[in-house]
């Protein structure tokens, strides 16, 4: 059959030629892979030989070695065109690979299981979150019970528990219980967190409470060497169990007593010391709750001197001072300061700051040419320390650069001639009765005095006393006669000028007394009535006392 092969032939021929024209066109076409640009040619070389509708399978067989051979050609031709190198596609970078995920890992344990609630069939219990969750996350939590004695551990709850709290219902009144709490996620379950001692499934009557007083809900302040007795009460049914610890650990019972009744606890110690100082927390417990309380006890002491003060400057009247905190504060804040200075002279301390917050100061107003030292003490609640911190050196106040210009005054002229500030007066006297002139002078220099009768000057007769003491000028005369009245003068005088009084003195005798008597009514030793006139007289001569009294009947009337 000659006429079949034919047509198979020219089918070859053509298709190459065919798929030659049509090899350009996939080529701008980006395709990673050959395959699909090779696919499309071999399917279209059927769609064109439609001539021949005999021997289609044959044709096939025999296009499928023409494609194969034209896909060289066609890769041969493409270097020739100049167009597919340039068209090529680059390999594109591949991006990074991402790390692996971390594996999931469980939650670490709940924390702070306790029993909030209970009665005679039912628990209530409460927990915090795990303090780890992981990337897992947290899906909820695992209630477990089992009865005290045994390992039987069931759970209570079907479905995860999201809160924190869980009431286990349905159990039998005096039971007791062991309760433990797993959290669970993806990765599986945590470590467990179980309360310390069984559950007694039980109603409590009344729950514990401590009652701490108002004053010790602040830090309590005790000095070195005090009593220290602090009552608590309480309340709880049935009598709830008391326990003390301090930081977090057991009371030294030789240093602190405790002493509990059922209605309050005593915290009792006999002389504070420093090492006593602490938080101490008071526990009520009843069946499965407790109640807890603390107070901060502080014991305090005078606090040590500061650590060291040193002069930094002086200059003129001032002197700058600075100190370091004390070393032992007496286990209290320091409140201030007290600073005070010492004259080396006397040594005398003199307090010049009290109080006083900071750590440096200036002192002044101290005195030129004196040397000065400084000492500070330390304050706290408790008074001033014992001892003082004392300066080293010495501050000396020096008087360089001081010149003292004494101001210039006129001299007063004191001088001045006598003159008289009392003058003499005249008098009069008695013979026999001494007598004494005074008189005053002022003048300067101290003038001269002297005394004349007259115009005669005394001088120094003996029967004139002349005194002359800070200007008081005077002349007794020792028992006048008839003789020495006259008129007497003083006269003073100096080198600018005198001066001169008088005065008249009169001496008189003595008196001569005369009196008539009646010798009818005047009795010596006798009284008469007055009856008549005097008849006699008699007189009298000389110096006497007499008293002489008119009576009449028995009544004085009358007397000189």
């Amino acid at each position: 059959m000659p006429s079949k092969p034919a047509p198979i032939k020219k089918a070859a021929k053509k298709e190459p030629a065919k798929e030659e024209e049509k090899a350009p066109e996939p080529a701008p076409e980006p395709a990673p892979e050959p395959a699909p640009v090779e696919a499309p040619p071999a399917e279209a070389a059927p769609a064109e030989g439609e001539a021949p509708a005999e021997g289609a399978a044959p044709a096939e067989a025999a296009a499928a070695p023409a494609t194969e051979e034209a896909a060289p050609a066609a890769e041969s031709e493409l270097p020739a065109d100049g167009e597919a190198p340039a068209e090529a596609p680059a390999p594109e970078p591949k991006p990074p690979t991402p790390p692996p995920p971390p594996p999931k890992e469980p939650t670490s344990a709940p924390l702070d299981l306790f029993v909030e609630d209970k009665n005679d069939t039912s628990v209530t219990i409460i927990w915090s979150k795990p303090e780890n969750i992981g990337a897992a996350g947290l899906d909820g939590y695992v209630i477990e019970v089992c009865k005290d004695g045994t390992e039987d551990w069931k759970a209570v709850n079907e479905d995860l528990q999201k809160s924190c709290r869980y009431v286990i219902k349905n159990q039998t009144t005096g039971d007791r219980l062991k309760i433990r709490v797993v959290a669970v996620n993806e990765a599986g379950r945590s470590p467990q967190v179980a309360l310390p001692e069984p559950v007694m499934v039980k109603e409590v009557a009344n729950r514990p409470k401590v009652r701490l007083p108002r004053f010790l809900r602040q830090r309590f302040v005790a000095q070195v060497k005090e009593k220290v007795n602090l009552t608590i009460p309480f309340t709880g049914n049935p009598k709830p169990v008391v326990s003390w610890t301090k930081n977090g650990g057991p009371l030294d019972p030789k240093r602190v007593n405790i002493r509990s009744t059922e209605r309050d606890s005593i915290l009792f110690i006999r002389a504070a010391e420093r090492d006593d100082s602490g938080v101490y927390e008071m526990c009520v417990k009843v069946d499965d709750f407790e109640d807890r309380a603390s107070l901060t006890l502080q014991i305090v002491e005078l606090p040590g001197p500061p650590a060291s003060v040193k002069i930094v400057d002086t200059w003129g009247f001032n002197v700058a001072l600075e100190w370091t905190p004390p070393k032992d504060k007496g286990n209290t804040e320091i409140t201030g300061y007290t600073v005070q200075k010492a004259d080396k002279k006397t040594g005398d301390w003199f307090t010049v700051l009290e109080h006083y917050h900071r750590l440096n100061a200036t002192i002044s107003d101290l005195i030129m040419g004196n040397t000065y030292k400084f000492r500070v003490f330390s304050e706290n609640k408790c008074g001033m320390s014992d001892s003082a911190a004392v300066t080293k050196d010495e501050a000396k106040i020096s008087k360089t650069g001081i010149d003292y210009k004494p101001p210039e005054y006129k001299e007063h002229d004191f001088n001045e001639a006598p003159k008289f500030t009392t003058s003499l007066t005249d008098r009069a006297t008695t013979v026999g009765y001494n007598t004494k002139l005074l008189c005053s002078v002022r003048g300067f220099p101290k003038p001269k005095v002297e005394w004349m009768k007259n115009q005669m000057i005394i001088g120094d007769d003996p029967k004139f006393r002349q005194i002359c003491v800070q200007g008081i000028c005077s002349l007794e005369i020792r028992k006048p006669g008839n003789f020495d009245g006259g008129v007497y003068s003083c006269r003073a005088k100096n080198d600018h000028g005198e001066a001169i009084v008088s005065c008249k003195l009169d001496v008189k005798r003595k008196p001569d007394y005369a009196m008539i008597i009646n010798s009818q009514c005047f009795q010596m030793e006798t009284r008469n009535r007055f009856t008549s006139s005097l008849t006699q007289e008699q007189k009298v001569q000389g110096l006497c006392c007499l008293r002489i009294s008119w009576i009449s009947g028995s009544t004085h009337t009358y007397g000189w």
